[in-house]
């Protein structure tokens, strides 16, 4: 997804820098530029690639998008692109990331962002591909909407995504959770797309029962969603990315380590401290934890 925003950015004209530690990436878009496809069409552009932050020096947005894991290790590597006013968007998937952004950056830096329906993944070094083109939703980490989280806005919307902002980051994290909870654990499990889930009598009820679940876990935690059915919410969203593997099921495929915890793992850890119990999250992430062990005993 980093590559995706980079390479928006970049095209509508702004100064990206895009910083990865994957040192053939950065080769490769040095050498050749970064090279997008999909569903905004098919571009190569040029940006500023490196693996080293002090290498940009102070930015106006810095746009943090690494895995969940990954994000204490990121906001320590930073300082050198801020200035005074610099905010930080911090976008992933499940929960915490914006937490662990916050605990190293200070609250008053860090915005939120929760991105839906790009289906983006990798197909090369310099070559990402993404399969929709939904909504970018920002917010301050600690609320309400302010002039700084317009004017990116503002830059988000010159590249040609379409934005939304919110008062509430509760309600932006929690409605993106509910389609990932949907998606991510049964496709990671079954090695099926989107579209194959939703299309398997069997696996589309799990996919209904995890997102019933988030859904209520996030109702009985008091959080403020725009929908009253998670069913006919989580296959639309489903509907528009069909083709896609979730990263869960992408990092499964590459032998890495998955976020499963911080997305459909997240909700019996939650529901637990509320009273709400949500069995078929807590089966599906035991499976997908189940499979990383398989595949790293046999790599």
């Amino acid at each position: 997804m980093g590559s995706v925003y980079a390479a928006l950015f970049a095209s509508a004209g702004h100064e990206v820098w895009a910083i990865d530690r994957w040192q053939e990436h950065v080769d490769a878009m040095r050498s050749r530029g970064l090279r997008v496809e999909g569903a905004s069409g098919d571009r190569t552009v040029r940006v500023n690639a490196t693996t080293d932050a002090r290498e940009a020096g102070p930015c106006d947005l810095v746009v943090l998008a690494t895995k969940a894991m990954h994000v204490a290790a990121a906001a320590q590597t930073i300082g050198s692109l801020l200035k005074e006013e610099t905010p930080v968007l911090s976008i992933q998937n499940g929960l915490g990331g914006p937490e662990t952004a916050a605990s190293v950056l200070g609250r008053g830096r860090v915005m939120v962002g929760v991105v839906g329906g790009f289906g983006a993944s990798m197909r090369g070094p310099g070559h990402a591909h993404h399969n929709g083109m939904e909504l970018v939703r920002l917010g301050e980490f600690g609320g309400p909407i302010t002039q700084r989280l317009r004017k990116v806005e503002d830059t988000w919307a010159s590249a040609g995504f379409r934005v939304k902002v919110f008062d509430d980051i509760d309600q932006l994290v929690w409605e993106k959770l509910i389609c990932n909870c949907s998606v991510s654990g049964p496709c990671a499990v079954t090695g099926q797309t989107v579209g194959e889930v939703m299309a398997d009598p069997d696996m589309a009820s799990v996919s209904a029962a995890c997102a019933t679940e988030a859904f209520s876990v996030a109702r009985k935690k008091g959080v403020r969603l725009g929908f009253d059915d998670p069913v006919a919410y989580t296959r639309e969203f489903a509907s528009k990315i069909p083709l896609a593997r979730p990263s869960v099921l992408l990092d499964l495929m590459a032998g890495r380590k998955s976020e499963i915890d911080v997305i459909n793992g997240s909700i019996p850890r939650v529901g637990r401290g509320i009273g709400a119990a949500a069995p078929v999250n807590e089966a599906i992430t035991a499976l997908v934890h189940a499979r990383e062990r398989q595949l790293q005993c046999s790599s």
